[in-house]
């Protein structure tokens, strides 16, 4: 696992792991499993999808219907996503480079834990999302366990590289709803965990993927699906 230098929760960081966004085995490789969590969500359809903080574009393999538009605020991001095929903007999540309401679905993968303004990230979706569109979005709690199992150990396994995430930042799921309904979207949420015999054989590389189940505890990592009324 690479060593990161900089300060937690620095988008900095995403330049430096450049490499990692599709590299088997790689720094980013859980981020994978949960695209494809993720796109499950999706409804069928076609029009506009809007990946907000799409990274290297990991959601690319599983969209395909809609025209796939990506913003990111990393440089690198922006060029990898393109590679794989996504219509790729540079651009701050508070402030998307998006016309008014364009978009039919809007997904925000593992980005709420990363922004320090989230009513102002929300606003910004329900903006460009249609009247009907669909949020779908998965992001990390605000509990103690959270903070341990996604900080503490998957830091030192190492699971996820040293000091991506900032635990302050983590998201009380209670809250997102809140922050969703009062922006017009009404969101539900459900928990996700990762299949535990596909963790272990995966780590005795007896199993490359690790599938993500929907459960009902949003204790540690949560997906949520929400309408703009």
């Amino acid at each position: 696992m690479p060593v990161l230098t900089r300060p937690r929760n620095d988008p900095g960081q995403y330049d430096d792991l450049a490499a990692e966004w599709w590299r088997p085995r790689g720094a980013f490789e859980p981020l994978h499993w949960l695209a494809k969590a993720r796109a499950a969500l999706i409804p069928a359809g076609t029009g506009v999808l809007l990946d907000v903080a799409c990274g290297g574009g990991l959601l690319a393999p599983h969209v395909k219907t809609y025209r796939h538009v990506g913003v990111d605020i990393g440089e690198s991001a922006v060029r990898i996503a393109r590679e794989h095929g996504i219509a790729t903007a540079r651009g701050d999540v508070l402030r998307l480079p998006i016309a008014d309401e364009v978009a039919d679905v809007v997904v925000a993968g593992e980005v709420f834990e990363h922004v320090y303004d989230l009513d102002g990230m929300v606003a910004e979706i329900t903006r460009v999302l249609k009247p009907g569109g669909t949020l779908v979005c998965d992001t990390l709690a605000d509990t103690w366990l959270s903070r341990f199992v996604m900080v503490t150990i998957a830091e030192r396994l190492p699971f996820v590289p040293a000091g991506i995430h900032d635990p302050a930042l983590f998201v009380d799921p209670t809250r997102l709803q809140t922050i969703c309904k009062k922006n017009g979207i009404d969101l539900k949420v459900r928990g996700l965990r990762p299949a535990i015999s596909d963790a272990l054989l995966h780590r005795v590389r007896l199993r490359d993927e690790v599938r993500m189940l929907p459960t009902r505890w949003t204790g540690v990592v949560y997906q949520g699906l929400g309408v703009k009324r």
